[in-house]
């Protein structure tokens, strides 16, 4: 349904991949390209490695400050490597009920002890730390009654019934899960368009409201408040939208170059205009009619140009699992974080579910600061997302 408040030439459906980009200024090819080094002449050049306001050893605690890892552990020691991260500056952590790769649960097996398990996280952090989760409901539900939480009905259930007072006890009870347990950031709602049922990552878990727009923004914006008034940041995704999909990202490279509707940002800009999004998550898509090339999560026209530039978006942009066959397959971990960052991309969320790395915070870091060493990245660059995600976190 088109909505007169979205550029018409944004609603276009069935158009080939020069017409859309035509109509998006700035998302032509030529603006995946990285952005060119800063030579030592240049007036925003700077010593290499060298921080504004205190060395290195600042730089590092930065950069720390954007990453958001997994972990196994149902009770940590204060010498494991993830406590040690957080006491060094890491952002933020994501919690799991199962791990990927032994099927055993990972962080939470009852009320009391991911309680103990956060609480003991929080304490170790000199700062507000990010303690993240995808608690959707439905199928995709990290507290779950399997291990001591309520079931919680599924996006598709609840845009079913689009009633918002239903919506609202719905939200409430996510809500208050989460805030029980200390969590201040959940990776939802979803606002894909549900535009092909059949769709595994989507359409076939009941992950959407409606293929229809306004049933998914008028519930997905009552969750979001909801979500505040507990002290709870969201994350709507998957941008720029994966409601046509026919595969799984985490799993593949996913093209919906040739079934993807230009509808689909019409969650997001209206969201965002109405001032009801704290964080946008990005999905590893590739997506042609955007961006010849590269997947959104690590394309400079599709984060930078279309939502920071045509959408408006000011705030934290999240990456998806930086972990996730579909980039690592193609650029590996190293190249990824540079193309993502250079995307203009704040968080960058490390799962550890795909393959399991304790090393994942030093090396990433290690990796940045030798971006900015060399002149790839600048600390102007790194310092625009430390106050997105610093604006992110909840006060609480």
């Amino acid at each position: 349904m088109k909505d007169a408040r979205l550029p018409r030439r944004l609603l276009l459906t069935g158009v080939g991949a020069t017409a859309v980009v035509a109509a998006l200024p700035g998302c032509g090819a030529g603006t995946s390209k990285a952005p060119a080094p800063q030579t030592a002449g240049s007036p925003t050049s700077r010593p290499p490695t060298r921080s504004r306001s205190g060395g290195e050893a600042t730089l590092r605690r930065k950069i720390a400050s954007l990453l958001v890892v997994g972990f196994r552990g149902e009770k940590l020691a204060g010498n494991d490597w993830i406590m040690k991260a957080v006491r060094n500056g890491l952002g933020g952590i994501i919690l799991f009920d199962r791990d990927l790769k032994t099927n055993a649960p990972r962080n939470i097996t009852s009320p009391a002890q991911v309680t103990a398990l956060v609480k003991s996280l929080r304490q170790a952090a000199p700062g507000r730390l990010l303690v993240s989760i995808d608690q959707e409901g439905g199928q995709v539900s990290r507290l779950n009654p399997g291990n001591g939480f309520p079931a919680t009905r599924s996006q598709a259930e609840i845009g079913a019934a689009n009633s918002t007072p239903t919506t609202r006890t719905w939200a409430q009870q996510i809500a208050h899960s989460l805030t029980s347990i200390g969590v201040n950031l959940n990776y939802a709602p979803v606002v894909d368009l549900n535009l092909n049922p059949g769709n595994p990552a989507v359409g076939k878990l009941g992950r959407s409201f409606s293929a229809n727009p306004d049933v998914v923004i008028k519930n997905a914006t009552e969750e979001v408040q909801v979500h505040r008034a507990a002290g709870v940041r969201t994350a709507l995704k998957h941008f720029p939208g994966l409601g046509t999909a026919t595969g799984n990202t985490d799993f593949a490279v996913v093209d919906v170059s040739k079934t993807w509707q230009t509808s689909e940002l019409e969650p997001f800009q209206r969201m965002i205009e109405g001032g009801n999004a704290d964080s946008i998550l990005v999905a590893h898509l590739l997506n042609k009619q955007l961006d010849p090339s590269r997947p959104a999560s690590l394309s400079p026209a599709i984060v930078t140009d279309l939502l920071r530039g045509r959408l408006g978006w000011k705030g934290a942009v999240v990456s998806d699992d930086m972990q996730a066959v579909a980039i690592s397959s193609k650029y590996g971990r190293d190249e990824a974080v540079a193309m993502a960052l250079e995307a203009g991309v704040d968080v960058l969320v490390f799962a550890n579910q795909q393959v399991y790395d304790p090393k994942i915070v030093d090396e990433t870091v290690d990796n940045v600061v030798n971006l900015v060493r060399k002149g790839r990245l600048t600390e102007a660059r790194i310092d625009q997302s430390v106050a997105r995600v610093d604006a992110l976190r909840p006060k609480r």
